[in-house]
């Protein structure tokens, strides 16, 4: 029959719209403000017992919340809010009710029904300039990498002065590396060796009586440095933090000297995220000391000790390399099925592991994992009001002291650690990179469109006005074609929106432009069809034959316009970043779903009203009463 689909195909694109408007539905559900908790730990279980305490503390703070419930098989709570502007207030309230132990972080909650849950239909993401997303200010703690970099001098000159073999006393004196010695040639011989070391410190030399003491101080220029890259460095490694976390579209940026600003759009474990970024830990490899060693000797080295199980370990201070040596690291499990980390090390690392290891065989090798924490203390301020000040502190837990057996290469593996949760975080942070100084919160909260809520209002009419002046542009012009047209648009846009909930791809504010775009191009193909059936009925054919031409000789047309502006799309999203990215990912997805439309859509409805039956006329505009030479011919 003539312009009739077969079953199968009706079928196909009725299932297609109706897969379009199954993910696109969950849109339509706001989601709540709400509060996550989590352990500062990701093995520390949140239970019934956590949950109460908290919801006890937000009822007598007088703040509303329902829905409370245990997340990620107890990993995470989350507690609805009644009142989005209380947010900052209740997180306040559990921070200090919980206490350093839990991480309390904004969030939104999904409103979606279980029932579209179910079959993995969620929200589109939205970006910052749409409905906003978490906020975090970080500090750079500067006075920790000023004192860091102290530590490197002191260690290096150190060891350079037992390498040539010179005999004195070095300690930390403020900003500076004090060194004494009983000869003035020691002094000298010093003086050489620090000066070829570290040429940007100043080298002051002190007589007092019989001690020669050298002064190396470090200038304000070198200090000056040393944070500026520690803050480059830290930016770099939130920046990889984020890559990992998976967040569309996120915003990392330098704000001022010594704060990095860091914009999560439409993220859902907030709390997760405030523990990954925050994290400041580090790996270090050391040597056991020897067990018959006296204590004098331990003294002497300035041995450190670490726990592991109850147990003390005496390490040594020199360290062999620190986790800024891993090039890659990826969790997984041992012969023994216990969790572990596979590490690969970069050229210099595996080159100072191998030397170290080559020289200890027998001996046995601490992994010390190092972790900045804090404790919270609550004072007055001078006004009366009750702030919260963060003490620093540093936790060292030793991983595992293997023994070596033989030389270590570029890669082993670390175990001894608690369970998968724990292996998978600390490959994350060594993938991640080490931060080069510790950061700290400053400021944390949900924003909103950051271009303001008057252009997102304006940006949405765009959409509404554009659609409504093409929907009465189509039917007057077209008459019943028009209305086909205006159908098959309105499920176009249905499936643009399921499509890009289903990818989990962001809409932003350019994003909205390219729905614009994508309402033009689909009605554009559409124009191009009924243009085309006009031509054949003025050229005598019978209406189905009309209909059939149209579409058919279209479609080549349509093809090569859509293909060329995908291509384009395609490179967009290569080489574009921010707003440009979510601009052609919502072109791109436009463009599939207007051809799926224009051509199947569109022609499906044609054929619902004029396929297989005789046709005397087509209402397509001014023509709608023309009759062909051939009426109602079968084609």
């Amino acid at each position: 029959m003539t312009n009739r689909y077969p079953l199968w195909k009706n079928l196909l694109i009725l299932t297609v719209v109706l897969c379009g408007f199954y993910y696109a539905a969950p849109n339509l559900y706001a989601p709540d403000p709400a509060l996550q908790i989590a352990g500062a730990s990701s093995s520390q279980q949140i239970d019934e017992r956590v949950l109460a305490k908290a919801g006890t503390a937000l009822t007598e703070a007088g703040i509303g919340f329902f829905g409370e419930e245990l997340q990620n098989q107890g990993k995470s709570a989350l507690l609805r809010l009644d009142d989005r502007a209380q947010q900052l207030r209740a997180q306040a309230v559990l921070a200090r009710e919980l206490g350093d132990g839990f991480i309390v972080a904004l969030n939104l909650a999904p409103t979606t029904p279980d029932w579209l849950m179910d079959g993995g239909a969620t929200p589109m993401k939205l970006g910052l300039d749409l409905s906003g997303g978490v906020h975090f200010k970080l500090e750079v703690d500067v006075a920790a990498a000023t004192e860091r970099k102290l530590d490197q001098y002191e260690t290096g000159i150190q060891k350079r002065l037992r390498e040539e073999r010179i005999r004195g006393r070095i300690s930390l004196d403020g900003q500076q590396v004090a060194m004494q010695f009983r000869t003035e040639a020691d002094r000298e011989a010093a003086r050489r060796e620090v000066s070829d070391l570290y040429p940007e410190l100043f080298l002051d030399r002190v007589d007092e009586g019989e001690i020669w003491s050298l002064y190396a101080e470090v200038t304000e220029q070198t200090i000056d440095e040393v944070v500026d890259y520690a803050v480059a460095q830290n930016l770099t490694t939130i920046r990889n933090r984020v890559n990992e976390l998976g967040v569309s579209e996120p915003l990392v940026q330098r704000q001022g000297s010594n704060r990095i600003v860091v914009e999560l759009p439409g993220i859902q474990d907030t709390a997760e995220a405030k523990r990954i970024l925050g994290k400041v830990a580090n790996l270090e490899f050391r040597l056991v000391a020897e067990a018959n060693a006296p204590i004098s000797e331990r003294q002497r080295f300035e041995y450190r000790s670490a726990d592991r199980g109850g147990m003390t370990e005496w390490l040594e201070r020199d360290v062999i390399i620190t986790g800024e040596s891993v090039s890659n690291a990826q969790a997984g499990f041992d012969q023994n099925g216990q969790p572990n980390v596979m590490i690969s090390l970069d050229g210099e690392g595996g080159m100072l592991m191998s030397r170290a290891t080559r020289a200890n065989v027998k001996r046995r090798m601490g992994v010390l994992f190092i972790e900045r924490k804090y404790r919270t203390r609550y004072e007055q301020d001078e006004s009366g009001e009750e702030v919260a000040v963060r003490i620093p502190y540093d936790e060292k837990k030793l991983l595992t002291a293997p023994v070596i057996q033989s030389a270590l290469g570029a890669q082993f593996q670390i175990t001894g650690l608690d369970n998968p949760a724990e292996s998978s975080e600390l490959a994350l942070m060594l993938r991640a990179g080490a931060l080069a100084a510790p950061i700290t919160f400053v400021e944390e909260r949900t924003v909103g469109p950051s271009l303001g809520a008057e252009n997102i209002r304006l940006g949405m009419k765009s959409v509404q006005v554009g659609l409504a002046l093409v929907v009465v542009f189509m039917i007057l012009y077209y008459r019943v074609f028009g209305i086909a047209a205006v159908i098959a648009l309105s499920g176009n846009l249905v499936l643009l929106v399921g499509i890009m909930s289903l990818l989990g791809a962001t809409l932003t504010l350019p994003g909205i432009a390219g729905i614009v775009l994508t309402v033009g191009m689909a009605v554009d193909a559409n124009v191009l069809i009924f243009a085309r059936i006009r031509e054949e009925i003025r050229s005598g054919s019978p209406p189905q034959t009309a209909i059939t031409q149209g579409f058919d000789r279209a479609i080549v047309t349509i093809l090569d316009a859509n293909i060329t502006t995908l291509i384009v799309a395609i490179i967009l999203y290569a080489i574009g970043t921010g707003p440009i990215k979510g601009f052609a990912v919502t072109l791109s997805v436009g463009i599939i779903t207007s051809m799926f439309s224009s051509i199947m859509g569109t022609r499906a409805l044609i054929n619902l009203l004029y396929g297989g039956r005789r046709v005397k006329s087509l209402a397509i505009g001014g023509i709608g009463n023309t009759r062909s030479n051939t009426e109602g011919a079968p084609a």
